[in-house]
């Protein structure tokens, strides 16, 4: 079996000897390569060839944000763990990362004492991380290799716009993996009158969604915040599940509102979009748009079943835009996706979806 290369980007010479052993001790794992920062690990990718990188937020000379937005010109489809210590700064710094492209983070103890916090750390976070991560990259390579020899197994799934359909009265978009830059295409796209609500699960921990909601909203025209337990939910307002919750909407005699829980993660996540899109199926029924965008695993494949199941629409991101095209390649493969979009090309069509629904029932009526 071959092993998983990682290469290990990280100024902290302690930092580089830790995780390098750890990782090495992994029979699976395999550390390609160091370098003391950013500069010196784009010198060595094209040698090293990794199937994935770990790098540090705060080195010399190019640090990891510089890193992050030279790897993801020439590199986007490269998994890239940051690793930052515990510290305010670092937290800021890697919300930032994670909406230029990061795969995914890993915080460390911080100082020399807490060494086998931090041994334990790599082996119970960052390992599971690590396979994860390229075993989702290695599927997506043999998943492109068959597309691009069967071309018409993709085309298949783009579904002709119909030329009647159900109103949509809400839009439920699930993302992970890359997440925060579709959503920084997507929303701020959108009309300022947009006409239904829209509630999104975005694979973050607490706090790192309410930054994002934050960033999101000083961008977008339509009003975006993190959502909150018992809040209505109204039309041109995006709601964003918090970090560490899962989020479902409940129809009441007032209207509809979101409900919070900390039940246990599904697919390993939490919140999680199965949770959120059973929800809206249950509660909209036809009248659902679900939008699955860049994300790692599978996260999402059942709701879109019950949403499918109630007559919803459902639409996903194309391979070639996504960072990782996991959840919404699950969604394509299972023949639930009306159509499957580029990023570029998704706020004018669910806009398009949104207005067209809504003027034919009009006319019909």
């Amino acid at each position: 079996m071959n092993k998983t290369r990682v290469l290990v980007v990280d100024d902290a010479v302690v930092v580089r000897r830790v995780v390098s052993h750890v990782l090495s001790n992994d029979p699976a794992l395999e550390v390609a390569g160091t370098a003391i920062n950013g500069r010196i690990a784009l010198a060595k990718l094209p040698q090293l060839q990794p199937d994935l990188v770990t790098l540090d937020l705060e080195m010399p000379e190019m640090d990891g944000l510089e890193t992050l937005r030279a790897l993801r010109r020439d590199h986007p489809r490269l998994p890239v763990i940051m690793l930052s210590r515990f510290t305010e700064r670092g937290a800021t710094t890697t919300h930032k990362a994670m909406t230029l492209g990061a795969s995914d983070y890993v915080t460390l103890p911080y100082g020399a004492e807490n060494i086998n916090d931090a041994i334990q750390r790599i082996r119970e976070q960052l390992i599971p991380k690590i396979k994860m991560l390229t075993r989702s990259t290695h599927s997506a390579d043999a998943n492109r290799a068959a597309t691009n020899s069967q071309p018409a197994s993709i085309a298949e799934y783009r579904l002709p716009f119909p030329h009647a359909q159900r109103r949509v009265d809400i839009v439920a978009i699930g993302v992970s993996t890359g997440g925060p830059d579709a959503l920084a295409k997507i929303l701020p796209a959108l009309p300022a009158e947009f006409p239904v609500p829209i509630v999104i699960v975005q694979h973050m921990p607490p706090d790192f969604t309410f930054r994002l909601a934050a960033q999101l909203r000083s961008k977008s025209k339509i009003q975006v915040s993190e959502g909150m337990a018992n809040d209505l939910i109204f039309p041109g307002h995006a709601m964003l599940a918090p970090g560490g919750h899962h989020m479902s909407v409940v129809r009441g005699p007032q209207g509809i509102r979101l409900q919070m829980s900390d039940s246990p993660a599904e697919n390993y996540c939490r919140p999680s979009v199965d949770v959120l899109f059973r929800s809206v199926a249950e509660a909209y029924g036809a009248g659902t748009l679900a939008v699955v965008l860049t994300g790692l695993g599978r996260d999402g494949l059942r709701g879109c079943e019950q949403i499918r199941a109630a007559g919803g629409q459902i639409i996903v991101q194309d391979q070639a835009s996504s960072v990782v095209w996991g959840m919404p390649g699950a969604v394509a493969g299972a023949g639930l996706a009306d159509q499957i979009v580029p990023l570029n090309d998704l706020s004018d069509e669910i806009t398009r979806r949104v207005r067209y629904s809504r003027t034919e029932t009009a006319r019909l009526n």
